[in-house]
This record gives structure tokens, C-alpha cells and sequence, in this order.
């Protein structure tokens, strides 16, 4: 089991080598489309700003680094609202359940939808709109199946479905996550993580509205259909780190770092606290940095770096460890009024 630990970190880390060949590429930015693929829609993660890819538990990993889902004591339901840069009409809904099965084994599935508001429909000769209006679908589906592969390594596989479409224009894609988390300590105290995100095949729209009736030099009224361009997925390496400090038995924080190499945007260096008491209230904070972030001129994402969230957790029956939970963060941007999620979590 060691030799294939081993083998699995070396496999990583020479992934990782590859990636930054050309992670944090200005030049490369923009190139990528399926941009949805990296909205965390949920609240625990983003409170903290994404720093607890090697601590992060349950359903919520098959997001950030799906070998946490290993931990999914039986059945787990989970459902997110998410306000996606308030004052932009566009949430996030998010759905999903994991389940165990076997001793070591867990299965997971998400849904993903985008909601966009709806957009008015202009034309070359009409810029100002014709009347109508159009309605954006983006919706992604994730299959995951996470291990226990001894008491201190997990492992984690995802396959996603990608779909967006609008009335006459439509895109689908196949994308895959693989995750690895390492814990080791006296009290299993200190962890690691490492996942590899959106890696797949690229994709290409299709549909109606690549196509127009035009009057070539013939002079004859035809359709003419234009060729799309294929593009990339948003492909990425987490690579992190916590640290727990239990102050008796009511108290613990747990501190901990993440870096992402992403492969079409600037990299990024995330940091995190979580305090919790007794595990009844859930208190998280986190900063996420990236090389221009603080400059209104130089930045190149909308988020500006500090986040929060809290989890409220009432115990169902303590005997086997259920739980329901209310769990919130925020995220601050400019322009807009930052974003909001909510959740409901739900633990047999």
C-alpha cells in the first residue's frame, strides 16, 4: 500500500511540474471556456476561501478534492443557494448525495444549474433589442466514487457532465477530477491534499445560431454556417495542508494553506481558519491571493480576496453521529455587493 502511495504522490507531483509550464500564463488567458466549472456553489468550502482542499469532508469535497467524500459516515444530503455577485441577477443551485457503500467505499452525486436572468435579444440593425429576450442553461452533473484505501490514505475520482445552451446554440463536454488525501499525526492532526480538476477533451458549440442568411457576391440569398472554434477546459492542480488544534474537548481550529496552479489564469494562494465549539457553531475565515489582487487596475477576477461563513449544527442522534446543519459564507467583489451562499446539510 505504501509503494502505491508513493507511486500516486510521484504521479502528482510530475503532474503538477507539467501544469506549471503553463499555469498563470497571461497569454493563455481567456483561451479556456467552461468557465462554470469553477464556482464552488458550496458554503462550507468557500467560507474559508478554498484552503481545506486536504481537510475538506463529505459531499462538499466531490467540489474541491473529491477523495474527502471517503469520509461520508452513511448518507449525506446537501442542498446550496448561491447569489452569485449580487446585483448581477445570476445564482447557483446546487444539489447532491453521497452515499456508502460497502466498508471503504462511497458514491456521490451533484447537480450543478446556473440561473441566469433573462437577456434581451439585439441584431446588428436592432442593438438597442428586438422585443424578445433569450434564457442561458448551464448545468453540470458530477459522479464521484471516493476510497478508503487504509486509515491514512483516500482517493477520489469524478466524471462531470458539462451542458450550456441557449435557444438555438448548444455545447456539451465530459470532464474528469481525481483527489488524494494523506493524513498522518498521533491524533491524525496534520493533513495533505492533492487534486488535479477539469481535465478533459475540449468542446465545441453547435446549433442554428452559427449560421445566417446572407447575400454572398453571386447575389443569391443563402444560409451561410460558420465553423466554431474548439476550446479547452479550465484544467487546474490543488496542492494543500491543515494543521488541527484541539484546545479540550470542546474547542478546535484548524489552520490550513492551499495553492492552485491553474492552467488559463493566474495562480492563486489561498489561506483559512475554522474554529468550531462542541461542533454545534462552525466559525470560518480565509483569504484568497493572486498576483494583482490588490490593485483595482491590475486585478483580473472580481473577487478581492477575504471570505467568511459559519455553520450552525444541530445533532439528530448522537448515537451514530447524524446531523442537520445551516451553513452560510460571503465572499467580497468589486463591482457588485459580494456573493452569498446558504445551504442545508443534512448527515444519517
Amino acid at each position: 500500500m505504501r509503494t502505491i502511495f508513493k507511486n500516486i504522490i510521484l504521479s502528482a507531483i510530475a503532474t503538477t511540474l507539467v501544469f506549471s509550464l503553463y499555469a498563470g500564463n497571461e497569454q493563455r488567458a481567456g483561451q479556456a471556456g467552461a468557465s462554470e466549472l469553477l464556482i464552488n456553489p458550496w458554503a462550507r468550502s468557500t467560507g474559508w476561501g478554498e484552503a481545506n482542499t486536504s481537510c475538506v469532508r463529505g459531499l462538499e469535497a466531490q467540489f474541491l478534492n473529491v477523495a474527502g467524500m471517503a469520509f461520508t459516515r452513511k448518507t449525506e444530503l446537501l442542498f446550496t443557494r448561491t447569489e452569485l455577485m449580487q446585483g448581477s441577477d445570476v445564482s447557483v443551485n446546487a444539489f447532491g448525495f453521497s452515499q456508502k457503500v460497502g466498508e471503504t467505499g462511497v458514491l456521490g452525486v451533484s447537480v450543478i444549474a446556473i440561473d441566469f436572468d433573462e437577456i434581451d435579444v439585439t441584431t446588428v440593425f436592432q442593438p438597442d433589442g428586438t422585443g424578445s429576450t433569450y434564457h442561458p442553461q448551464y448545468t453540470n452533473i458530477a459522479v464521484s466514487y471516493a476510497k478508503e484505501f487504509s486509515n491514512s490514505i483516500y482517493g477520489g475520482l469524478t466524471v462531470k457532465v458539462i451542458s450550456e445552451s441557449i435557444a438555438d446554440l448548444t455545447a456539451s463536454g465530459v470532464a474528469f477530477d481525481a483527489g488524494v488525501q494523506y493524513v498522518t499525526g498521533k491524533t491524525e492532526q496534520i493533513k495533505f491534499g492533492i487534486t488535479m480538476k477539469n481535465v478533459g477533451p475540449t468542446m465545441k458549440y453547435n446549433g442554428d445560431g452559427m449560421s445566417f442568411r446572407g447575400q454572398p457576391s453571386t447575389g443569391v440569398i443563402m444560409t451561410v454556417e460558420q465553423r466554431s472554434q474548439d476550446f479547452e477546459l479550465p484544467s487546474l492542480v490543488k496542492i494543500g495542508a491543515s494543521y488541527d488544534l484541539n484546545f479540550g474537548l470542546d474547542h478546535k481550529l484548524i489552520v490550513a494553506a492551499n495553492f492552485t496552479s491553474n492552467s488559463f489564469t493566474r495562480d492563486q494562494y489561498h489561506g483559512g481558519l475554522q474554529y468550531a465549539y462542541k461542533d454545534l457553531l462552525i466559525l470560518r475565515g480565509g483569504y484568497v491571493y493572486e498576483e494583482g489582487i490588490n490593485d483595482d487596475a491590475e486585478r483580473a477576477t472580481v473577487y478581492t480576496g477575504p471570505t467568511a461563513g459559519v455553520s450552525i449544527q444541530i445533532p439528530l442522534n448522537k448515537e451514530i453521529g447524524s446531523n442537520f446543519s445551516l451553513d452560510y459564507s460571503y465572499r467580497t467583489t468589486n463591482p457588485f455587493n459580494g456573493t452569498h451562499s446558504i445551504g442545508v446539510r443534512v448527515a444519517l
